[in-house]
């Protein structure tokens, strides 16, 4: 299995007031576009703002729902062991944008943060 991305979609409306987008997930996104072979070696989701976010629940719980967010592929470990690394269950996630961004470029070979 492939490690899973979860971004949220941009345009999302909280009450009467929007659209907003994602400030984290606009920087894990801005990494996607400087990189775009992530793509092909990532699974990319996006989805709606509103919770609950079904896609995420089915795989890490309600408690962990935030976005964005990756899950790792089974048997995949970070390179980087200055990531941080939850589990829930046994499926392993990284839930800080920083963190995703450093998992993304040491453990595909792109371009990191300066």
């Amino acid at each position: 299995m492939k490690d899973k991305l979860f971004i949220l979609r941009p345009g999302f409306f909280k009450e009467a007031e929007g659209p907003f987008y994602c400030g984290d997930s606009v920087s894990v996104e801005g990494l996607l576009s400087f990189c775009p072979q992530l793509r092909e070696s990532v699974d990319v989701e996006y989805i709606d703002a509103p919770r609950p976010r079904k896609a995420i629940i089915e795989l890490i719980g309600a408690d962990n729902q935030s976005a964005p967010v990756i899950v790792l592929g089974e048997g995949r470990a970070p390179k980087d062991g200055g990531v941080a690394v939850q589990d829930y269950n046994g499926t392993r996630f990284i839930n800080a944008p920083d963190d995703i961004r450093r998992y993304l470029s040491s453990q595909y070979d792109v371009a990191q943060a300066s």
